[in-house]
């Protein structure tokens, strides 16, 4: 079955790996637009790194529509520090030559559910939840027209990767979480807990780099300048690809594992802001409200990604 999706994103490195593993997966997802946020860089430049991912992957003729600037009540974090100074740092490609698609993302996402029949478009959130929590606030018909909100984001076991309770993509906007958290749509949430065990090694990105082509040389570049912040911080062997995992789990769900629980975002917390409280153990009366992923099958996720981009770059 193919899955109709938009994908709201904010690239950043592995933003743009999971992009680009949906452009080469047409028989399992169907991209009906991408919509940018700010988040690990100013919108500017997720708007114009969107674009340059779709025309390395082929697809020029995608939408991107650029959408919210800043979260809905806090000022706007980022990390260049992990990302570099563009948030694709790693290799040199050409400028967009396609412009932004006309419309604010948030109209484009509301316009879009209420136009494609109930219940057969999912929208694969790997950045800061801000459009989607703006759309369901300005529109809350559209709320159960939703399939599935696919989110990269949170921890409970890894608690967080920004502040010690915190993972990035819900700290920068920690109401709009909430507020999507709360939505009552179906929710599968990629914490930390999982991609925390989908690390690259040496092996996987000289085979990338080996494939030859544009893509895989863009994908292994990217990766090589991503993976020097996470192997200091956490001493380990290799970097997590975080958001490829949300859509890997759209084209193989059977390669990952989880449960549904309650998970509530923490807003108010003076050191606890942005903390996805994750009821894994169902010691609340609160009902569960989300699929939450725990582990992956490593070696099936590296092999579907080297098969999928793989495709990329040889027409």
């Amino acid at each position: 079955m193919t899955r109709k999706i938009i994908f709201d994103t904010d690239p950043g490195q592995d933003d743009a790996v999971a992009l680009l593993l949906a452009i080469a997966s047409p028989a399992e997802i169907e991209i009906l637009g991408v919509t940018t946020v700010a988040g690990n860089v100013p919108l500017d430049l997720t708007s114009r790194n969107a674009r340059v991912i779709c025309e390395l992957g082929g697809r020029p003729d995608l939408p991107v529509h650029a959408g919210c600037d800043a979260p809905l009540a806090r000022k706007l974090v980022t990390a260049e520090n992990v990302h570099g100074s563009t948030g694709l740092d790693g290799i040199e490609l050409r400028p967009p030559r396609q412009p932004l698609a006309e419309g604010h993302a948030v109209d484009f996402i509301i316009d879009t559910l209420r136009r494609e029949p109930a219940g057969t478009v999912t929208l694969v959130a790997v950045g800061p939840l801000t459009n989607v929590a703006t759309a369901f606030d300005r529109a809350p018909d559209i709320i159960p027209r939703v399939a599935e909100v696919v989110i990269m984001g949170g921890a409970y076991f890894e608690v967080g990767n920004v502040t010690p309770a915190a993972e990035f993509n819900i700290y920068v906007d920690p109401e709009a979480a909430d507020l999507v958290f709360r939505a009552g749509v179906p929710l599968t949430i990629m914490p930390l807990d999982v991609t925390h065990r989908a690390l690259t090694d040496r092996a996987w990105v000289d085979g990338i780099r080996a494939v030859g082509t544009r893509v895989g040389e863009a994908v292994a570049s990217w990766t090589d300048f991503f993976e020097r912040y996470d192997k200091a911080k956490y001493n380990s062997e290799g970097a997590p690809l975080h958001d490829p995992c949300a859509v890997a789990w759209l084209i193989k769900p059977e390669l990952f594992s989880g449960k549904k629980i309650n998970v509530v975002v923490e807003t108010r917390g003076e050191f606890t802001a942005g903390m996805t409280v994750a009821d894994w153990w169902g010691v609340t009366e609160r009902q569960p409200n989300a699929m939450f992923i725990r582990d992956v099958d490593r070696e099936g996720f590296f092999a579907l990604l080297t098969e999928r981009i793989g495709r990329l770059g040889r027409g």
